[in-house]
């Protein structure tokens, strides 16, 4: 099981296109999204939450505090947030488990399991590198959402597919999502 949370950064569409991958490998996904992430999803991709729990193979509400996924004998492998806030990431580094996103990621660093966080955010601030070292020093795996661009993307979705790409090497599983360097383009 992999925890999908969605929170309220743009970018929605890099869940989106994570939750397809997975879906399509047949990996079993929870997906938690944020109130402000759904105002974003029907503004930048026209789509509504049912859309994405559809994706999932299971949802949970980011205000239950009483989730399965809040505890630490929940059974999941690992936990993406895509995209995630600095409201999130601040929350994470911190400790400060507010919601279900925040308490099955401090679930994941204390139970060392894999925990991807995909900032969306740019310029950041002092605080936000800071904040960004503090869970990479706890294991956490900070993953940008910088597309690359040596793959010679078309359109948004060849972009969107680089970073959903990226988190799935990550999670260590086998994609085609963009075309890999090989040193023969040159």
């Amino acid at each position: 099981m992999i925890i999908v949370a969605i929170t309220g950064a743009s970018g929605i569409i890099y869940g989106l296109k994570v939750l397809e991958a997975l879906k399509e490998r047949k990996i079993d996904t929870a997906l938690v999204i944020t109130d402000p992430a759904r105002i974003i999803l029907e503004y930048e991709l026209d789509l509504k939450i049912e859309d994405l729990k559809n994706k999932a193979t299971c949802y949970y509400e980011a205000s239950d505090l009483t989730s399965s996924i809040n505890s630490g004998s929940f059974k999941f492998e690992s936990m993406v947030i895509v995209p995630c806030t600095m409201k999130t990431l601040s929350a994470i580094a911190t400790g400060y488990a507010s919601n279900s996103i925040t308490r099955a990621a401090d679930v994941a660093l204390k139970e060392r399991r894999k925990l991807v966080l995909v900032p969306r955010e740019t310029p950041l601030r002092s605080i936000h590198l800071e904040n960004m070292l503090e869970i990479s020093r706890e294991g956490g795996i900070i993953l940008p959402a910088m597309p690359g661009f040596y793959h010679r993307p078309e359109n948004l979705d060849d972009m969107a597919n680089f970073i959903a790409g990226k988190i799935l090497d990550v999670l260590e599983i086998e994609h085609d999502l963009f075309l890999r360097w090989s040193g023969d383009e040159i």
